[in-house]
């Protein structure tokens, strides 16, 4: 638990008073590789902070290969299927462990407690929607201004493990091309 008490710490400081109620709330959940963390169509009712592992949002679709991922997440952040849990209405994306992944949770209604006894609470829920927000936003532009090869190089640079960690038909998937399509790219670039 100290991954997460040292990421909001380095936001604001924590009074263990603050951090022994919040840690109380937190449930420690593992997951294999290819587990699905959250169903599409389910309410989704956990806020997470990934301590080790790689997850993937996507939307699934009744052919695997038409599935659309839009987002990865990776240890030190937090995952959720965000809009369905502020909302508390059923997803329309699913979330799925890539590897081997373990997280620290808290519910709905533990973090609403959270919120309403906390000085913690709201810094928390500030963060994970920030960090959420971001991660939509230069999902965003990167396909209103970006060619799918430019989104291929970008991810490269900012998170070169990503190429090792995750299968190609994914990051085709979302970069918006085909694997043909992101084969040769990766030909040309090469």
């Amino acid at each position: 638990m100290t991954e997460i008490r040292n990421y909001i710490n380095k936001f604001s400081p924590v009074s263990d008073s603050d951090w022994e109620l919040f840690s109380s709330k937190l449930k420690e959940r593992t997951f294999k590789k290819k587990d699905i963390i959250h169903k599409a169509g389910v309410v989704e009712n956990y806020i997470s902070f990934i301590t080790s592992g790689t997850v993937r949002l996507f939307i699934p679709k009744p052919k695997t290969e038409k599935e659309i991922t839009f987002g990865f997440c990776f240890e030190n952040q937090f995952v959720s299927a965000y809009d369905s849990f502020l909302l508390q209405k059923p997803s329309e994306h699913a979330v799925q462990a890539l590897s081997n992944t373990s997280m620290l949770s808290i519910s709905y209604n533990d973090l609403q407690e959270i919120y309403n006894k906390t000085a913690i609470g709201n810094l928390i829920g500030r963060l994970t929607a920030e960090n959420l927000f971001i991660t939509k936003s230069k999902r965003l532009q990167s396909l209103l201004d970006q060619t799918a090869e430019e989104r291929y190089l970008s991810i490269f640079k900012e998170r070169p493990q990503l190429l090792k960690e995750i299968s190609l038909k994914y990051i085709s998937s979302y970069i918006g091309v085909t694997p043909q399509a992101l084969s040769r790219i990766r030909k040309r670039i090469s």
